[in-house]
C-alpha cells in the first residue's frame, strides 16, 4: 500500500540541490520497475557521508508517491514532507556514513517515453529515458544539480521477453514471478542526468578496442543487415579518441542502443548511448545520412561531460564545444584534412553571417543556442590549439581531464590548465572567443586559407566568379580528378547558375556522387539538354539523389511520368523512406499509372501517418496528403495524436499543419464531420490546438 504524502507546511531552509548541505551521496542501488500503463515504481537505497551535522536530506522527485522509509534500520514516520517536487526529511545525523532507503511510484509526464505499447504491432514495444538537464528527477528520486555524483547501480524489472540496457555492466539476470531482474554496476561516480535505461526487443554485436573495452552495438532484430554501415568506423574512433585525448576511457564498457522517436540525434548518458533509430542505415543511405558524427560526438562526451561535467549551465561549451570539436576531429582521422576544414568552413560561414547580422551569442551565455554551443565552440577549440601548438593542447586537455575526473569544472578552469601546458596568458583569447558575441570570420578565414589549399583556391575563385556574369573557363578547369570534392561541391552550389548547361552535362557525367548530387539538387528546373543525364541520375547510390531526380523529372516530363515511377517502384530510400513517400504520392496523382492500384496507394501513403511509424515518417506523410488532399480521416486522428507528441518539433509541426487545414473550408468540413467521431479526449487536444 502506498503512502501519498501531502505538503502541509512550507519549510523555510533550503534543499540539498543548492549546494549548501553537509551530506556527500556515495552510492546509489535502485530497482527500477517500469509498467505498461505508464509507471514508474521502485526501492532506492543511498548511502550518503555526513560532514559536521545534517539536519535534513533532499531528493529532487516530480509528482511521485512514496512509502516504507528507513534511516538506517529505523523506519521514519514522522518529518517527511513533499511539495510536489523535493521530498524533504527532517533528521538528526551525526558526522560519518549512513544510508536511506524508502520506495517511490510515478507516471513521469516527461523523461520516460512508452513507445508502441498497445499498437497491435508485435514486437515495437520500447520505453526508454531521456533525462539531460535536470529530469531523471521525473522517475527516479535523485538530484537536479550536476554537482553531485555518487555510483550508480541500476536493477530494471521487465518481462522476459524484453531485454534491458543501462548504465554500466549487466551483472546478472534472475527471472522469478514472471519478472526478470536485469543488475547494472557501476564503479565510477556521476551526475544524475546521465543515469538511463532503455528496454525493447534488441540484438547486439560486442566488439572491443585496442585497449580492451567492451563495445555493445544494439540492433532490433530486423535490422541486422544494417549493423555494419550504422556503426561502421566505431572501434577506429574509439581508439582515436584514446590515443589523441590521452586518457583512457573513464568507464567499464560503452553501449550504443537506438530507439523509437528520441527526442535528439543522441544523448550520451554514461557509458550508454542511445540515439535516433533514423540513423540506422543501409550502405546506399550512408552518404546522405550517417552515425559517424553523433557516433563519435557522444562517444566523446563519456570524457567531456560525463568523466569531468561542467559546474552549471554558464559553462556548456565545456560539454558541447567539446564533444563537437573531437567528432571533427575523428572525421579529420578518418577522411582526411580537406573533409575537415569543409566541415569547419560551412559552419563558420554560418557563424559570420549570424555575427553580421547582429545574431551572434557568446560562449559564456548560459542561454546561447545549440549553434553556439556546438559550432562556434567547436571552432573556438579549433583556434587555441593553433595558438598553443598540439604538444600545449594535448597536455593542457589531459591535465584538464585528470585534475577533474569525476568532478564539476568551469570556463575558468579549463583556461587555467591550458594557459599553464601553454605557459602564456590567455585572457585575450578568452575575451574573444569565449565573451565576445562576434565571430572574428576574418580570423578564421586566415586559418582555412593557411591550412587548406582548396579553401584558399575557393576564396579566390569567390572573387572573381561572384561578379562575373558567367563562369570563367578557368573556374571549369575545377572540374577534373586533381580536385578535391568538397570545393567542387561548394562551387556548383553556389554558383551553378553560372555553368553553361553543356559543362553541367560535362560534370554529371564525369563527377562524383556527391558532385552529381550537388547538380541534382541545386538545378531549380531540368531542361531537355539534361534529360539524359538527370534519367541516369536515378540509378545513383544515393536516395537524396534518386529522390531529387525522380520529382524533378516527373514535373517537366510528363509523358515519362510511367517510366520513372517504374524504376524506383519498391525503393524505399532513408530510415524516414524518403523514396516511397514520394512514390506513393506521385503514383495516386499520375492518373495514367496503375489505375487499379489507387486505392492500396491511398491506404498505404495514409497508414504512414500511423503512430507505430518514426515522427519524421510521419510527419512527411501528412505534408504529402495534405498537399494533394487526400488525407483520411484515420490520418486526421494520427495527427490529432501527434499534436501531443513529446518531440517538440513533431508536435509543432502538426499544430500548424492542424491549424492550415482548418483555414479551408474543405478543411474546416472535414474536420466538422470528423468531430463526431473523436473521443472526448481527442475533442480536448483539437480543441486546445485550433483555439492557439
Amino acid at each position: 500500500m502506498r503512502l501519498v504524502l501531502v505538503f502541509l507546511v512550507v519549510l523555510t531552509f533550503k534543499s540539498y540541490s543548492q549546494g549548501e548541505s553537509p551530506l556527500d551521496f556515495t552510492h546509489l542501488a535502485a530497482t527500477i520497475k517500469p509498467d505498461s500503463d505508464r509507471s514508474v515504481s521502485g526501492t532506492v537505497h543511498y548511502s550518503f557521508l555526513v560532514k559536521g551535522k545534517a539536519t535534513s536530506i533532499a531528493f529532487d522527485a516530480v509528482d511521485m508517491e512514496f512509502s516504507n522509509f528507513y534511516l538506517g534500520n529505523t523506519k521514519l514516520e514522522k518529518g517527511i514532507n513533499y511539495d510536489g517536487k523535493v521530498l524533504q526529511l527532517a533528521v538528526d545525523l551525526a558526522e560519518g556514513n549512513h544510508q536511506i532507503q524508502f520506495d517511490f511510484y510515478a507516471k513521469p509526464k516527461q523523461t520516460v517515453y512508452f513507445m508502441g505499447w498497445g499498437d497491435k504491432v508485435k514486437d515495437n514495444e520500447q520505453i526508454w529515458t531521456q533525462g539531460q538537464g535536470k529530469y531523471t528527477s521525473h522517475w527516479l528520486p535523485s538530484f537536479d544539480t550536476m554537482t553531485e555524483k555518487f555510483e550508480f547501480d541500476l536493477s530494471v524489472q521487465v518481462p522476459p521477453e524484453y531485454q534491458v540496457v543501462a548504465n554500466g555492466v549487466l551483472k546478472r539476470q534472475n527471472t522469478t514471478d514472471e519478472l526478470t531482474t536485469w543488475e547494472f554496476d557501476m564503479d565510477r561516480p556521476m551526475s544524475s542526468y546521465l543515469a538511463a535505461f532503455v528496454v525493447g526487443h534488441f540484438e547486439k554485436k560486442v566488439i572491443h578496442s585496442s585497449s580492451g573495452v567492451p563495445i555493445e552495438l544494439y540492433y532490433t532484430p530486423g535490422d541486422s543487415t544494417k549493423v555494419e554501415p550504422t556503426y561502421r568506423y566505431t572501434k577506429a574512433i574509439f581508439d582515436f579518441f584514446e590515443a589523441e585525448i590521452g586518457v583512457p576511457y573513464p568507464w567499464q564498457i560503452y553501449k550504443q542502443v537506438p530507439v523509437q522517436d528520441f527526442l535528439y540525434a543522441g544523448m550520451e548518458n554514461t557509458s550508454c548511448t542511445v540515439f535516433s533509430n533514423q540513423y540506422v542505415i543501409d550502405s546506399t543511405a550512408f552518404i546522405d545520412k550517417n552515425y559517424v558524427n553523433i557516433n563519435a560526438h557522444e562517444l566523446a562526451h563519456q570524457w567531456f561531460g560525463n568523466l569531468v561535467t561542467e559546474f552549471s549551465g554558464d559553462h556548456h561549451w565545456l560539454h558541447e564545444g567539446f564533444a563537437t570539436y573531437y567528432a571533427y576531429l575523428a572525421e579529420k582521422e578518418l577522411f582526411g584534412d580537406t573533409h575537415f576544414y569543409w566541415r569547419l568552413y560551412q559552419t563558420a560561414k554560418t557563424l559570420a553571417n549570424l555575427s553580421e547580422n547582429g545574431d551572434g551569442e557568446a560562449l559564456t551565455d548560459p542561454n546561447a543556442n545549440s549553434l553556439t554551443f556546438y559550432e562556434k565552440g567547436a571552432l573556438a577549440l579549433v583556434m587555441l590549439r593553433e595558438r598553443v601548438g598540439d604538444t600545449a593542447f594535448r597536455n593542457g586537455i589531459k591535465s584538464y581531464l585528470k585534475n577533474y575526473a569525476f568532478k564539476n569544472a568551469m570556463i575558468a578552469d579549463f583556461i587555467r590548465e591550458m594557459a599553464i601546458a601553454a605557459d602564456e596568458d590567455l585572457s585575450d583569447y578568452r575575451k574573444e572567443w569565449l565573451e565576445s558575441e562576434k565571430f572574428p570570420w576574418e580570423q578564421v578565414k586566415s586559418y582555412f586559407e593557411k591550412k587548406e589549399p582548396s579553401l584558399k583556391q575557393f576564396f579566390e575563385l569567390k572573387e572573381v566568379v561572384g561578379n562575373a556574369p558567367e563562369t570563367t573557363p578557368e573556374a571549369l578547369q575545377l572540374f577534373n580528378s586533381e580536385t578535391p570534392v568538397p570545393l567542387k561541391r561548394q562551387f556548383i552550389l553556389e554558383f551553378h547558375q553560372k555553368i553553361p548547361e553543356a559543362s553541367l552535362a560535362d560534370i554529371i557525367t564525369t563527377g562524383e556522387l556527391e558532385v552529381r548530387q550537388a547538380v541534382a539538387l541545386t538545378i531549380p528546373k531540368v531542361t531537355k539538354d539534361l534529360q539524359d543525364e538527370f534519367e541516369a541520375m536515378l540509378e545513383d547510390q544515393s536516395y537524396v539523389t534518386q529522390e531529387t531526380v525522380l520529382y524533378k523529372l516527373w514535373e517537366v516530363f510528363p509523358e515519362n511520368r510511367m517510366t520513372y515511377l517504374d524504376r524506383l517502384e519498391g525503393t524505399t530510400g532513408l530510415p524516414n523512406k524518403n523514396i516511397r513517400l514520394l512514390w506513393l504520392t506521385l503514383s495516386l496523382i499520375t492518373p495514367e499509372y496503375q489505375p487499379d492500384n489507387k486505392k492500396e496507394f491511398y491506404d498505404a501513403l495514409n497508414d504512414y501517418t500511423a503512430p507505430r511509424y518514426n515522427f519524421e515518417i510521419r510527419l512527411q506523410a501528412f505534408k504529402y496528403l495534405f498537399l494533394i488532399r487526400a488525407l483520411s480521416n484515420t490520418a486526421l486522428e494520427n495527427l490529432i495524436q501527434a499534436s501531443e507528441s513529446p518531440v517538440w518539433q513533431f508536435k509543432k509541426a502538426s499544430r500548424k499543419l492542424l491549424k492550415t487545414i482548418n483555414t479551408t473550408e474543405e478543411g474546416k468540413e472535414q474536420l466538422r464531420n470528423l468531430r463526431q467521431q473523436l473521443t472526448t479526449h481527442q475533442l480536448g487536444i483539437l480543441n486546445k490546438v485550433l483555439a492557439k
